[in-house]
């Protein structure tokens, strides 16, 4: 449950940056702004479900929510994403990349703990 927990912590975490970079830098621009909002309704709904939904699926949703995210950034980084150039610079920036990252390894991390559950119980030779 704790690395539910932790990872609900960041990609909630990761939202929010979201949310604030839409309203201080992207909210005027034509794609990169609506998917900053679409980024963050997605990610709340990601962060409730690991909290509410015993499920693998929570989990498998944060570890491709922060790869897919960071590698979003990476991309508008080194050759840029629709017309927008980013930079490493900030602590907002090392902010979202630290907690995408730690999306991706507690939700790994969460799926191994919990592997147990997802497996079916194999017969045995008393019920074959």
């Amino acid at each position: 449950m704790w690395m539910r927990i932790l990872a609900a912590v960041a990609v909630f975490v990761s939202a929010l940056i979201h949310l604030e970079q839409w309203i201080v830098v992207f909210q005027h621009t034509a794609v990169v702004g609506p998917a900053m909002l679409v980024n963050f309704a997605g990610v709340v709904v990601i962060a409730v479900a690991l909290l509410f939904w015993r499920y693998w699926a929570p989990l498998a949703l944060a570890i491709l929510f922060g790869a897919s995210t960071l590698g979003a950034f990476i991309t508008a980084v080194t050759i840029g994403r629709f017309g927008v150039h980013e930079h490493w610079t900030g602590w907002i920036i090392f902010t979202a990349a630290g907690v995408e990252n730690a999306a991706i390894i507690l939700g790994l991390t969460g799926l191994w703990m919990e592997r147990r559950r997802y497996v079916a119980p194999s017969p045995t030779l008393r019920q074959a």
